[in-house]
């Protein structure tokens, strides 16, 4: 299972914990910063140019790894940027984006400042699009709500459950 964390911050820090319990569960996984990737802005000018060498570590762990963890706040009632210019970059830069997508099982989290429900709305419309299998059940943490560690602990078992059912080719 491939963690994205979509900043450096408090998302950063849920995808730690989401780390945690997934090696308490023994299930393989990498975080991974999006932040720290720093990827140029998606540009279709850029798109001859390409994303630079550390868009490689992106493209090498979504190949590695079935399901996905998304760890992201949300920014102006939406999907951080840095999530959107790496799916961006993703759709145009793979051979076959759609296979890289379709059936791939994708578990949402946010910490926010404000509400938080916005951002999970829109990284389900999102992902879905896409052709992901997105989890029904959502993690949500913010000041004054810390994360549910059960939720925490469902969230792993879905996508566990669900890529089990990887097709096999």
């Amino acid at each position: 299972m491939l963690i994205l964390a979509a900043s450096t911050g408090k998302n950063l820090e849920l995808a730690r914990s989401i780390e945690s319990e997934a090696i308490n569960q023994a299930m393989g996984c990498r975080i991974l910063d999006l932040c720290a990737l720093n990827l140029p802005l998606f540009q279709p000018a850029l798109k001859e140019q390409g994303p630079g060498e550390s868009f490689k570590e992106l493209e090498q762990a979504m190949g590695q790894h079935h399901g996905l963890f998304v760890c992201a706040p949300e920014y102006n009632g939406s999907i951080p940027p840095s999530l959107t210019n790496a799916i961006a970059w993703l759709s145009v830069i793979s051979p076959d984006f759609r296979e890289m997508f379709n059936n791939r099982p994708v578990a949402l989290a946010s910490h926010s400042g404000g509400g938080g429900q916005k951002v999970l709305q829109a990284m389900r419309q999102q992902f879905s699009h896409l052709g992901c299998t997105v989890l029904g059940r959502e993690l949500l943490a913010t000041f004054q709500k810390p994360a549910n560690p059960e939720t925490v602990k469902a969230l792993l078992q879905g996508l566990k459950e669900l890529e089990s059912l990887k097709p096999q080719g």
